[in-house]
Protein backbone atom coordinates (compact mmCIF):
# COMPACT_ATOMS: atom_id res chain seq x y z
CA UNK A 1 0.00 0.00 0.00
CA UNK A 2 1.50 3.36 -0.85
CA UNK A 3 1.75 6.02 1.71
CA UNK A 4 0.19 9.51 0.48
CA UNK A 5 2.50 12.85 1.28
CA UNK A 6 1.13 14.34 4.85
CA UNK A 7 1.47 17.87 3.60
CA UNK A 8 -0.43 17.11 0.33
CA UNK A 9 -3.00 15.03 2.40
CA UNK A 10 -3.10 17.70 5.08
CA UNK A 11 -3.93 20.57 2.53
CA UNK A 12 -6.54 18.74 0.56
CA UNK A 13 -8.33 17.14 3.30
CA UNK A 14 -12.01 17.67 3.70
CA UNK A 15 -14.17 15.76 6.02
CA UNK A 16 -16.56 14.70 3.49
CA UNK A 17 -14.16 12.62 2.24
CA UNK A 18 -14.59 10.42 6.10
CA UNK A 19 -18.21 11.70 6.46
CA UNK A 20 -18.96 9.87 2.81
CA UNK A 21 -17.59 5.99 4.46
CA UNK A 22 -20.61 6.58 7.04
CA UNK A 23 -24.14 4.67 7.34
CA UNK A 24 -25.34 8.11 9.16
CA UNK A 25 -24.11 11.78 8.48
CA UNK A 26 -23.16 14.84 10.49
CA UNK A 27 -27.20 16.18 9.77
CA UNK A 28 -29.00 13.24 10.70
CA UNK A 29 -26.71 12.37 12.81
CA UNK A 30 -25.42 8.53 13.66
CA UNK A 31 -25.58 5.63 15.68
CA UNK A 32 -22.27 4.37 16.77
CA UNK A 33 -22.99 0.67 16.99
CA UNK A 34 -24.17 0.80 13.74
CA UNK A 35 -21.38 2.50 12.22
CA UNK A 36 -18.94 -0.18 14.10
CA UNK A 37 -20.81 -2.84 14.21
CA UNK A 38 -23.45 -3.38 11.74
CA UNK A 39 -21.31 -2.24 8.72
CA UNK A 40 -19.39 -5.48 8.56
CA UNK A 41 -22.21 -7.26 10.07
CA UNK A 42 -22.47 -9.42 6.75
CA UNK A 43 -18.89 -10.02 5.68
CA UNK A 44 -18.18 -13.42 8.25
CA UNK A 45 -15.71 -10.79 10.14
CA UNK A 46 -14.23 -11.12 13.71
CA UNK A 47 -15.01 -8.03 15.73
CA UNK A 48 -12.69 -9.04 18.90
CA UNK A 49 -10.52 -11.78 19.91
CA UNK A 50 -10.06 -12.35 24.04
CA UNK A 51 -7.51 -13.81 26.23
CA UNK A 52 -8.96 -14.64 29.29
CA UNK A 53 -7.07 -14.63 32.55
CA UNK A 54 -8.76 -17.68 34.12
CA UNK A 55 -11.43 -17.87 31.03
CA UNK A 56 -10.28 -19.97 27.90
CA UNK A 57 -9.44 -17.69 24.67
CA UNK A 58 -12.08 -17.26 22.56
CA UNK A 59 -13.56 -14.22 19.72
CA UNK A 60 -16.71 -13.13 18.88
CA UNK A 61 -17.77 -11.91 15.38
CA UNK A 62 -19.47 -8.86 14.11
CA UNK A 63 -22.66 -11.02 13.49
CA UNK A 64 -22.30 -12.13 17.03
CA UNK A 65 -21.93 -8.69 18.61
CA UNK A 66 -24.63 -7.33 16.55
CA UNK A 67 -27.18 -9.39 17.79
CA UNK A 68 -25.74 -9.25 21.58
CA UNK A 69 -25.41 -5.80 21.87
CA UNK A 70 -29.28 -5.69 20.45
CA UNK A 71 -29.92 -8.07 22.90
CA UNK A 72 -28.36 -5.71 26.03
CA UNK A 73 -30.18 -2.60 24.21
CA UNK A 74 -33.54 -4.48 24.43
CA UNK A 75 -32.85 -4.66 28.14
CA UNK A 76 -31.57 -1.43 28.41
CA UNK A 77 -35.83 -0.26 26.66
CA UNK A 78 -37.08 -3.03 29.41
CA UNK A 79 -35.56 -0.74 32.24
CA UNK A 80 -36.64 2.82 30.88
CA UNK A 81 -32.87 3.67 29.55
CA UNK A 82 -32.69 5.00 26.33
CA UNK A 83 -30.79 8.37 24.48
CA UNK A 84 -29.08 10.57 26.73
CA UNK A 85 -29.28 8.35 29.50
CA UNK A 86 -25.57 7.30 31.23
CA UNK A 87 -24.82 3.55 31.28
CA UNK A 88 -21.64 2.11 33.26
CA UNK A 89 -19.80 -0.98 33.16
CA UNK A 90 -17.10 -1.87 36.12
CA UNK A 91 -15.60 -4.68 34.14
CA UNK A 92 -12.21 -6.09 33.07
CA UNK A 93 -11.31 -6.56 29.05
CA UNK A 94 -13.76 -9.08 28.62
CA UNK A 95 -16.48 -10.12 25.75
CA UNK A 96 -19.03 -8.96 28.26
CA UNK A 97 -17.57 -5.13 28.25
CA UNK A 98 -17.72 -5.25 24.46
CA UNK A 99 -21.27 -6.26 24.64
CA UNK A 100 -22.32 -3.54 26.80
CA UNK A 101 -20.48 -0.69 25.43
CA UNK A 102 -21.74 -1.47 21.85
CA UNK A 103 -25.77 -2.33 23.32
CA UNK A 104 -25.44 0.71 24.82
CA UNK A 105 -24.67 2.84 21.89
CA UNK A 106 -27.45 0.61 19.58
CA UNK A 107 -29.90 1.68 22.06
CA UNK A 108 -28.89 5.50 21.85
CA UNK A 109 -27.61 5.52 25.36
CA UNK A 110 -24.33 7.29 26.52
CA UNK A 111 -21.53 4.49 27.71
CA UNK A 112 -19.51 5.71 30.84
CA UNK A 113 -16.34 3.70 31.57
CA UNK A 114 -15.21 2.94 35.20
CA UNK A 115 -11.70 1.90 35.62
CA UNK A 116 -11.43 -1.55 37.90
CA UNK A 117 -8.54 0.09 39.75
CA UNK A 118 -10.89 2.49 40.75
CA UNK A 119 -12.38 2.59 44.81
CA UNK A 120 -15.49 3.44 46.08
CA UNK A 121 -14.74 7.30 46.30
CA UNK A 122 -13.47 7.70 42.78
CA UNK A 123 -16.78 5.90 41.52
CA UNK A 124 -19.38 7.77 43.63
CA UNK A 125 -18.47 10.61 42.42
CA UNK A 126 -18.59 9.51 39.00
CA UNK A 127 -21.81 8.00 38.55
CA UNK A 128 -23.55 11.04 41.05
CA UNK A 129 -22.05 13.33 39.04
CA UNK A 130 -23.24 11.60 35.29
CA UNK A 131 -26.99 10.76 36.97
CA UNK A 132 -25.60 6.74 35.89
CA UNK A 133 -28.45 4.84 35.51
CA UNK A 134 -27.46 1.38 35.63
CA UNK A 135 -23.82 -0.19 36.38
CA UNK A 136 -22.98 -3.54 34.90
CA UNK A 137 -20.21 -5.30 37.23
CA UNK A 138 -18.64 -9.21 37.84
CA UNK A 139 -17.97 -10.58 41.20
CA UNK A 140 -14.31 -9.45 41.62
CA UNK A 141 -15.35 -5.21 41.43
CA UNK A 142 -19.17 -5.95 43.02
CA UNK A 143 -17.77 -4.98 46.78
CA UNK A 144 -16.43 -1.86 46.09
CA UNK A 145 -20.10 -0.41 44.94
CA UNK A 146 -21.41 -1.30 48.90
CA UNK A 147 -19.80 1.93 49.95
CA UNK A 148 -20.97 4.16 46.47
CA UNK A 149 -23.71 6.63 48.31
CA UNK A 150 -27.04 6.78 45.62
CA UNK A 151 -25.90 3.70 43.63
CA UNK A 152 -27.47 3.13 40.66
CA UNK A 153 -29.56 -0.08 40.47
CA UNK A 154 -26.73 -2.65 39.38
CA UNK A 155 -26.46 -6.00 36.57
CA UNK A 156 -23.83 -8.67 37.70
CA UNK A 157 -21.82 -10.75 34.86
CA UNK A 158 -21.24 -13.98 36.38
CA UNK A 159 -23.49 -13.77 39.85
CA UNK A 160 -23.20 -17.16 40.68
CA UNK A 161 -19.51 -16.78 41.09
CA UNK A 162 -20.22 -14.25 43.36
CA UNK A 163 -20.64 -13.71 47.02
CA UNK A 164 -24.04 -15.17 48.89
CA UNK A 165 -24.86 -11.72 50.16
CA UNK A 166 -25.30 -10.53 46.35
CA UNK A 167 -27.89 -13.36 45.22
CA UNK A 168 -30.68 -10.85 44.95
CA UNK A 169 -28.77 -8.51 42.35
CA UNK A 170 -29.77 -9.03 38.66
CA UNK A 171 -27.59 -11.63 36.34
CA UNK A 172 -26.77 -10.62 33.27
CA UNK A 173 -26.99 -13.80 31.79
CA UNK A 174 -30.28 -14.17 33.06
CA UNK A 175 -31.99 -10.86 32.16
CA UNK A 176 -30.09 -10.09 28.44
CA UNK A 177 -29.62 -13.34 26.93
CA UNK A 178 -33.46 -14.99 26.30
CA UNK A 179 -33.85 -11.43 24.49
CA UNK A 180 -34.56 -10.36 20.77
CA UNK A 181 -31.29 -10.37 18.92
CA UNK A 182 -33.35 -7.74 16.76
CA UNK A 183 -32.90 -4.10 18.05
CA UNK A 184 -33.39 -1.38 15.05
CA UNK A 185 -30.18 1.54 16.08
CA UNK A 186 -31.55 4.51 17.64
CA UNK A 187 -29.47 7.61 16.15
CA UNK A 188 -28.64 10.99 17.82
CA UNK A 189 -27.58 13.83 16.73
CA UNK A 190 -23.87 14.43 15.56
CA UNK A 191 -23.18 16.94 18.83
CA UNK A 192 -25.40 13.82 20.98
CA UNK A 193 -23.08 12.32 23.58
CA UNK A 194 -22.19 8.83 23.06
CA UNK A 195 -19.37 8.53 25.35
CA UNK A 196 -19.18 10.09 29.04
CA UNK A 197 -15.61 10.57 30.15
CA UNK A 198 -13.72 11.76 33.10
CA UNK A 199 -10.83 14.03 33.14
CA UNK A 200 -8.30 14.48 35.93
CA UNK A 201 -8.05 18.25 37.08
CA UNK A 202 -5.91 20.27 38.97
CA UNK A 203 -8.45 22.07 41.09
CA UNK A 204 -11.22 20.31 42.86
CA UNK A 205 -12.89 16.80 41.13
CA UNK A 206 -12.25 15.02 37.90
CA UNK A 207 -13.87 17.06 35.16
CA UNK A 208 -16.58 15.81 32.92
CA UNK A 209 -16.21 15.31 28.92
CA UNK A 210 -19.34 14.22 26.75
CA UNK A 211 -17.74 12.94 23.35
CA UNK A 212 -20.20 13.39 20.67
CA UNK A 213 -20.86 11.08 17.79
CA UNK A 214 -19.14 13.49 15.58
CA UNK A 215 -15.95 12.08 16.60
CA UNK A 216 -16.33 9.42 14.94
CA UNK A 217 -14.38 10.94 11.95
CA UNK A 218 -11.56 11.84 13.88
CA UNK A 219 -10.82 9.03 15.10
CA UNK A 220 -10.86 7.07 11.39
CA UNK A 221 -8.54 9.50 10.62
CA UNK A 222 -6.06 8.90 13.38
CA UNK A 223 -6.54 5.18 13.17
CA UNK A 224 -5.72 5.64 9.46
CA UNK A 225 -3.59 7.34 8.85
CA UNK A 226 -1.71 7.94 12.77
CA UNK A 227 -1.73 4.47 13.59
CA UNK A 228 -1.75 3.22 10.03
CA UNK A 229 -4.35 0.43 10.22
CA UNK A 230 -4.73 -1.19 7.21
CA UNK A 231 -7.44 -4.28 6.19
CA UNK A 232 -4.44 -6.72 6.04
CA UNK A 233 -3.09 -5.29 9.93
CA UNK A 234 -3.53 -7.50 12.87
CA UNK A 235 -3.85 -4.83 15.70
CA UNK A 236 -3.69 -4.66 19.41
CA UNK A 237 -3.55 -1.89 21.33
CA UNK A 238 -2.73 -2.53 25.04
CA UNK A 239 -4.45 -0.09 26.60
CA UNK A 240 -7.28 -0.61 29.36
CA UNK A 241 -10.90 0.52 28.12
CA UNK A 242 -11.89 1.92 31.33
CA UNK A 243 -9.68 5.33 30.02
CA UNK A 244 -9.89 7.52 26.83
CA UNK A 245 -7.18 5.81 24.77
CA UNK A 246 -8.22 2.24 25.40
CA UNK A 247 -11.73 3.19 24.65
CA UNK A 248 -11.28 5.56 22.08
CA UNK A 249 -8.71 3.81 19.97
CA UNK A 250 -8.85 -0.34 21.14
CA UNK A 251 -12.23 -0.26 20.81
CA UNK A 252 -14.29 2.11 18.92
CA UNK A 253 -11.37 2.89 16.42
CA UNK A 254 -10.13 -0.30 15.38
CA UNK A 255 -14.07 -1.89 14.38
CA UNK A 256 -14.87 1.29 12.91
CA UNK A 257 -12.34 0.37 10.06
CA UNK A 258 -13.44 -3.10 10.23
CA UNK A 259 -10.76 -4.57 11.63
CA UNK A 260 -10.51 -7.17 14.41
CA UNK A 261 -9.10 -5.60 18.38
CA UNK A 262 -7.95 -7.63 20.63
CA UNK A 263 -8.74 -8.34 24.47
CA UNK A 264 -6.23 -9.42 27.10
CA UNK A 265 -7.96 -9.77 30.26
CA UNK A 266 -4.94 -10.43 32.33
CA UNK A 267 -2.48 -8.40 34.33
CA UNK A 268 0.30 -6.50 31.98
CA UNK A 269 3.49 -8.51 32.06
CA UNK A 270 6.93 -8.69 29.54
CA UNK A 271 5.79 -12.25 29.35
CA UNK A 272 2.40 -11.58 28.76
CA UNK A 273 2.67 -9.26 26.38
CA UNK A 274 5.19 -11.41 24.19
CA UNK A 275 2.87 -13.97 24.78
CA UNK A 276 -0.15 -12.27 22.96
CA UNK A 277 1.84 -11.24 20.03
CA UNK A 278 3.18 -13.89 19.21
CA UNK A 279 -0.22 -16.28 19.70
CA UNK A 280 -2.03 -13.73 17.54
CA UNK A 281 0.74 -12.22 15.34
CA UNK A 282 0.13 -8.66 16.09
CA UNK A 283 1.41 -6.64 13.41
CA UNK A 284 0.21 -3.03 14.58
CA UNK A 285 0.58 -2.46 18.61
CA UNK A 286 -0.35 0.86 20.09
CA UNK A 287 0.65 1.49 23.92
CA UNK A 288 1.71 3.69 26.38
CA UNK A 289 5.18 4.75 26.95
CA UNK A 290 5.67 2.35 30.33
CA UNK A 291 4.40 -0.27 28.30
CA UNK A 292 7.83 0.16 26.15
CA UNK A 293 9.72 1.43 29.30
CA UNK A 294 8.53 -1.96 30.76
CA UNK A 295 9.57 -4.46 28.40
CA UNK A 296 13.14 -2.41 27.57
CA UNK A 297 13.92 -3.05 31.57
CA UNK A 298 13.10 -6.59 31.05
CA UNK A 299 15.33 -7.31 27.99
CA UNK A 300 16.41 -10.59 29.25
CA UNK A 301 12.73 -12.16 28.72
CA UNK A 302 14.02 -11.82 25.09
CA UNK A 303 15.90 -14.73 23.22
CA UNK A 304 18.55 -13.43 21.40
CA UNK A 305 17.13 -14.06 18.07
CA UNK A 306 13.06 -13.53 18.81
CA UNK A 307 11.38 -12.38 16.26
CA UNK A 308 8.51 -10.82 15.99
CA UNK A 309 5.54 -10.12 12.85
CA UNK A 310 5.20 -6.31 14.12
CA UNK A 311 5.03 -4.40 11.30
CA UNK A 312 4.72 -0.72 13.06
CA UNK A 313 3.95 0.19 17.01
CA UNK A 314 2.52 3.62 17.86
CA UNK A 315 2.59 5.40 21.29
CA UNK A 316 1.28 7.74 23.60
CA UNK A 317 0.66 9.53 26.58
CA UNK A 318 4.04 11.05 27.08
CA UNK A 319 7.33 11.33 24.80
CA UNK A 320 9.52 8.18 23.96
CA UNK A 321 12.99 8.81 24.73
CA UNK A 322 15.42 7.80 22.06
CA UNK A 323 16.39 4.55 24.06
CA UNK A 324 13.30 3.30 23.85
CA UNK A 325 12.95 4.32 20.16
CA UNK A 326 16.28 2.49 19.40
CA UNK A 327 15.24 -0.74 21.35
CA UNK A 328 11.98 -1.28 19.98
CA UNK A 329 13.36 -0.80 16.51
CA UNK A 330 16.23 -3.35 17.29
CA UNK A 331 14.12 -5.96 19.96
CA UNK A 332 10.74 -5.48 18.20
CA UNK A 333 11.53 -5.47 14.63
CA UNK A 334 9.67 -2.05 14.07
CA UNK A 335 9.71 1.66 14.41
CA UNK A 336 7.34 3.58 16.95
CA UNK A 337 6.01 6.56 16.75
CA UNK A 338 4.64 9.34 19.26
CA UNK A 339 1.24 10.49 18.93
CA UNK A 340 -0.52 13.38 21.11
CA UNK A 341 -3.40 13.61 22.59
CA UNK A 342 -6.50 14.21 25.71
CA UNK A 343 -9.46 13.04 26.58
CA UNK A 344 -10.80 16.14 25.92
CA UNK A 345 -10.13 16.30 22.03
CA UNK A 346 -8.91 12.64 20.92
CA UNK A 347 -5.64 12.72 19.21
CA UNK A 348 -4.47 16.01 17.97
CA UNK A 349 -0.65 15.95 16.54
CA UNK A 350 0.78 12.75 15.36
CA UNK A 351 3.76 11.33 13.79
CA UNK A 352 1.90 9.61 10.56
CA UNK A 353 2.32 6.12 10.10
CA UNK A 354 0.85 6.18 6.82
CA UNK A 355 1.31 9.88 5.55
CA UNK A 356 4.68 10.32 5.05
CA UNK A 357 6.63 13.30 6.96
CA UNK A 358 9.78 15.11 5.68
CA UNK A 359 10.79 14.87 9.11
CA UNK A 360 10.47 12.52 12.07
CA UNK A 361 11.97 14.38 15.27
CA UNK A 362 12.63 12.15 18.67
CA UNK A 363 10.76 12.84 21.13
CA UNK A 364 8.28 14.87 18.64
CA UNK A 365 4.87 14.83 19.20
CA UNK A 366 4.83 15.31 15.15
CA UNK A 367 2.74 17.47 12.94
CA UNK A 368 -1.16 18.62 13.39
CA UNK A 369 -3.51 15.65 12.34
CA UNK A 370 -5.55 16.16 9.21
CA UNK A 371 -8.92 18.33 9.78
CA UNK A 372 -7.14 19.92 13.20
CA UNK A 373 -4.96 23.30 12.92
CA UNK A 374 -2.13 22.72 16.00
CA UNK A 375 -0.49 26.00 17.27
CA UNK A 376 1.50 27.27 20.34
CA UNK A 377 0.93 30.56 22.12
CA UNK A 378 3.06 32.99 24.01
CA UNK A 379 1.67 34.08 27.38
CA UNK A 380 -0.43 36.79 24.59
CA UNK A 381 -2.13 34.10 22.75
CA UNK A 382 0.01 35.34 20.18
CA UNK A 383 1.12 32.05 17.88
CA UNK A 384 4.95 31.60 18.44
CA UNK A 385 7.63 31.45 16.02
CA UNK A 386 10.40 28.70 15.53
CA UNK A 387 12.66 27.76 18.56
CA UNK A 388 10.48 28.81 21.48
CA UNK A 389 8.15 26.85 23.81
CA UNK A 390 4.44 28.33 24.96
CA UNK A 391 1.10 26.56 25.72
CA UNK A 392 -0.27 23.79 22.66
CA UNK A 393 -3.68 24.70 21.37
CA UNK A 394 -5.84 23.62 18.55
CA UNK A 395 -7.01 26.73 16.33
CA UNK A 396 -10.70 25.69 16.64
CA UNK A 397 -12.07 27.67 13.90
CA UNK A 398 -9.39 25.71 11.43
CA UNK A 399 -9.75 22.66 13.05
CA UNK A 400 -13.32 20.89 11.35
CA UNK A 401 -12.72 17.47 13.09
CA UNK A 402 -12.04 19.38 16.54
CA UNK A 403 -15.46 18.21 18.79
CA UNK A 404 -14.63 18.92 22.00
CA UNK A 405 -17.60 21.17 23.28
CA UNK A 406 -16.35 22.20 26.79
CA UNK A 407 -16.63 20.27 30.03
CA UNK A 408 -19.93 18.61 30.99
CA UNK A 409 -20.71 20.81 34.60
CA UNK A 410 -18.80 23.47 33.02
CA UNK A 411 -15.88 22.60 35.16
CA UNK A 412 -13.40 24.72 33.74
CA UNK A 413 -13.33 26.89 31.27
CA UNK A 414 -10.69 26.19 28.65
CA UNK A 415 -11.26 28.68 25.79
CA UNK A 416 -9.24 31.42 24.96
CA UNK A 417 -10.83 33.27 21.67
CA UNK A 418 -10.28 31.01 18.88
CA UNK A 419 -8.36 28.35 20.71
CA UNK A 420 -8.60 25.94 23.00
CA UNK A 421 -5.43 24.99 25.47
CA UNK A 422 -4.46 21.86 25.95
CA UNK A 423 -2.30 23.05 28.98
CA UNK A 424 0.90 21.51 27.98
CA UNK A 425 3.99 23.02 26.89
CA UNK A 426 5.87 22.63 23.64
CA UNK A 427 8.27 24.03 21.53
CA UNK A 428 7.13 25.01 18.62
CA UNK A 429 10.02 23.73 15.12
CA UNK A 430 8.79 26.11 12.86
CA UNK A 431 7.43 23.36 10.45
CA UNK A 432 4.32 23.15 12.04
CA UNK A 433 5.52 20.28 14.50
CA UNK A 434 6.59 20.87 18.22
CA UNK A 435 8.07 18.74 20.69
CA UNK A 436 6.67 18.40 23.85
CA UNK A 437 8.34 20.05 27.51
CA UNK A 438 5.80 19.58 30.21
CA UNK A 439 2.54 20.77 31.90
CA UNK A 440 1.95 24.34 32.60
CA UNK A 441 -0.39 22.57 35.48
CA UNK A 442 0.11 20.48 37.52
CA UNK A 443 -1.02 17.28 36.22
CA UNK A 444 0.63 13.78 36.76
CA UNK A 445 1.52 11.63 34.55
CA UNK A 446 2.64 7.95 35.80
CA UNK A 447 2.88 4.70 34.31
CA UNK A 448 0.66 6.10 31.20
CA UNK A 449 -2.23 7.59 33.71
CA UNK A 450 -2.69 11.42 34.34
CA UNK A 451 -3.78 11.82 38.12
CA UNK A 452 -4.63 14.96 39.17
CA UNK A 453 -2.97 15.84 42.79
CA UNK A 454 -6.21 17.60 43.90
CA UNK A 455 -7.92 14.19 43.82
CA UNK A 456 -5.17 12.30 45.39
CA UNK A 457 -5.03 15.06 48.48
CA UNK A 458 -8.57 15.17 49.10
CA UNK A 459 -8.62 11.26 49.62
CA UNK A 460 -5.78 11.82 51.91
CA UNK A 461 -7.84 14.69 54.01
CA UNK A 462 -10.14 11.85 54.53
CA UNK A 463 -7.89 10.26 57.00
CA UNK A 464 -8.09 11.45 60.28
CA UNK A 465 -4.26 11.66 60.64
CA UNK A 466 -4.17 14.51 58.36
CA UNK A 467 -4.22 18.11 58.34
CA UNK A 468 -2.75 19.04 54.85
CA UNK A 469 -1.53 17.35 52.22
CA UNK A 470 0.70 18.57 48.88
CA UNK A 471 0.75 15.97 46.00
CA UNK A 472 3.26 16.05 42.91
CA UNK A 473 5.09 13.32 40.37
CA UNK A 474 8.90 12.51 41.35
CA UNK A 475 10.62 11.56 38.27
CA UNK A 476 10.94 7.94 37.88
CA UNK A 477 12.92 6.41 34.95
CA UNK A 478 10.49 3.14 34.60
CA UNK A 479 6.65 4.83 35.29
CA UNK A 480 8.10 8.67 34.14
CA UNK A 481 6.87 9.38 37.52
CA UNK A 482 5.38 8.49 41.01
CA UNK A 483 3.29 10.04 42.86
CA UNK A 484 4.47 11.98 46.56
CA UNK A 485 2.54 13.02 48.91
CA UNK A 486 4.05 16.04 51.21
CA UNK A 487 1.97 15.37 54.32
CA UNK A 488 1.02 17.68 57.32
CA UNK A 489 -0.43 15.51 60.39
CA UNK A 490 -2.10 16.48 63.45
CA UNK A 491 -0.54 16.96 66.76
CA UNK A 492 -2.10 13.88 68.01
CA UNK A 493 -0.76 11.55 65.70
CA UNK A 494 2.56 9.99 64.93
CA UNK A 495 4.88 10.40 61.94
CA UNK A 496 6.48 7.25 60.65
CA UNK A 497 6.52 4.58 58.06
CA UNK A 498 3.71 2.27 59.81
CA UNK A 499 0.94 5.90 58.87
CA UNK A 500 2.78 6.20 55.76
CA UNK A 501 1.79 2.72 54.41
CA UNK A 502 -1.65 3.32 56.13
CA UNK A 503 -2.12 6.41 54.20
CA UNK A 504 -1.43 4.85 51.10
CA UNK A 505 -3.68 1.68 51.65
CA UNK A 506 -6.30 4.29 52.31
CA UNK A 507 -5.80 5.99 48.72
CA UNK A 508 -5.39 2.58 46.94
CA UNK A 509 -8.74 1.78 48.69
CA UNK A 510 -11.02 4.87 48.04
CA UNK A 511 -9.58 6.48 45.50
CA UNK A 512 -7.77 4.09 43.11
CA UNK A 513 -4.91 1.53 43.03
CA UNK A 514 -2.74 3.65 40.09
CA UNK A 515 -3.40 7.18 42.35
CA UNK A 516 -1.79 6.17 45.58
CA UNK A 517 0.98 8.38 46.49
CA UNK A 518 4.30 5.62 46.49
CA UNK A 519 6.01 7.81 48.86
CA UNK A 520 5.27 9.68 51.36
CA UNK A 521 7.24 12.71 53.54
CA UNK A 522 5.80 14.19 56.59
CA UNK A 523 6.61 17.96 56.91
CA UNK A 524 5.44 20.50 59.74
CA UNK A 525 3.86 22.80 57.22
CA UNK A 526 3.46 23.12 53.45
CA UNK A 527 5.00 26.14 51.06
CA UNK A 528 1.95 28.12 50.47
CA UNK A 529 1.08 31.56 48.79
CA UNK A 530 0.24 34.64 50.76
CA UNK A 531 -3.28 33.67 50.19
CA UNK A 532 -3.03 30.35 51.79
CA UNK A 533 -2.64 28.42 48.20
CA UNK A 534 -0.10 25.50 48.11
CA UNK A 535 3.06 25.81 45.86
CA UNK A 536 3.38 23.16 44.58
CA UNK A 537 5.88 24.01 42.31
CA UNK A 538 8.56 24.28 45.48
CA UNK A 539 7.26 20.70 45.96
CA UNK A 540 7.34 19.82 42.52
CA UNK A 541 11.32 21.17 43.08
CA UNK A 542 12.26 19.33 45.68
CA UNK A 543 11.11 16.05 44.28
CA UNK A 544 13.03 16.59 41.14
CA UNK A 545 16.12 17.51 43.41
CA UNK A 546 15.23 14.42 45.51
CA UNK A 547 15.35 11.93 42.35
CA UNK A 548 18.44 13.43 40.92
CA UNK A 549 20.31 13.14 43.55
CA UNK A 550 20.14 9.36 43.54
CA UNK A 551 20.12 8.96 39.79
Amino acid sequence: MSTENYQAFYDQFDPKMIEDKMIGNLADGFNVCEEIVDKWAEEGRVALKYEGAERPASQLTFIELKEKAAQFANYLTSQGIGKGDRVAALLPRTPELMVVIMGTLRAGAVYQPLFTAFGPGAIEYRVGQAGTKMVVTDPANRFKLDEVVGCPPILMVNRDQADAKYADNKDFAEEVESLSTEFTPVRVGAEDPFLQMFTSGTVGKAKGVAVPTRALLSFYIYMRYAIGLRPEDTYWNVADPGWAYGLYYAVVGPLLLGNTTHFCEGAFTPESTYDMLRKYNITNLAAAPTAYRMLMANDHVLGENDKFDLRVASSAGEPLNPEVINWVDKRLGCPVMDHYGQTETGMTACNHHDLEQDVVRVGSMGFSMPGHRVVALDNDYNEIPEGETGQLAVDVENSPLFFFQGYTWQEKHPFHGKYYLTGDVVMSHGDGSYSFTGRDDDIITTAGYRVGPADVESTLLEHEAVAESGVVGKPDPKRGSIIKAYVVIKPEFDAGEELAEELRQHVRNRLSTHAFPREIEFLPELPKTPSGKIQRFILRNQARDESDAVS
